[in-house]
């Protein structure tokens, strides 16, 4: 979800979910703006009213202009009505499905080689994913070490060490 939005011009910081921030997923900026996301799990089918109730008044709590509920099932009607007028966008079913449509899990989430090498790296300055150590090849900087996006070649984000 956090790339999906990424891609929308957001900056992401992943917040948890449950506990104390009521359910706050992803917290986002845009235009000096913030945004609250939940995320509703998919064997939740119908979102209800108490869902969108709890989310804008975490909104109201922490100062956000909006916020998204997204999932993978519907709205009740209670829900809909409650979200409309208060900047919180209702996703679900064929909404979700563009949004995340062509986005790929960052690296960061998989059991493989890679997730071992960015365990404490810093994320990428381009496409907020984590980084990776690599050594220059050839030219006048070779041997020299610096920080590459984990997704190179579709990123090309870099940083120094």
């Amino acid at each position: 979800m956090g790339e999906a939005f990424r891609r929308r011009g957001y900056s992401v910081r992943e917040a948890g979910g449950g506990g104390a921030d009521g359910g706050v997923d992803l917290v986002m900026k845009k235009d000096g703006e913030t945004y609250l996301v939940q995320c509703r799990h998919w064997r939740a089918p119908r979102v209800g009213v108490a869902i969108v109730r709890e989310l804008h008044g975490v909104m109201a709590a922490q100062g956000a202009s909006g916020g998204f509920v997204v999932t993978s099932g519907v709205f009740t009607d209670e829900a809909v009505a409650f979200a409309r007028g208060r900047h919180i966008e209702l996703m679900a079913g064929p909404a979700l499905h563009a949004l995340i449509a062509g986005v790929k899990a960052p690296v960061k989430y998989f059991r493989d080689p890679l997730s071992v090498l960015t365990m404490g790296a810093p994320y990428c300055p381009e496409c907020q994913f984590r980084m990776v150590r690599r050594k220059v090849k050839r030219g006048e900087h070779a041997g020299r070490e610096f920080w590459c996006c984990a997704r190179y070649p579709e990123c090309r984000g870099t940083r120094p060490l």
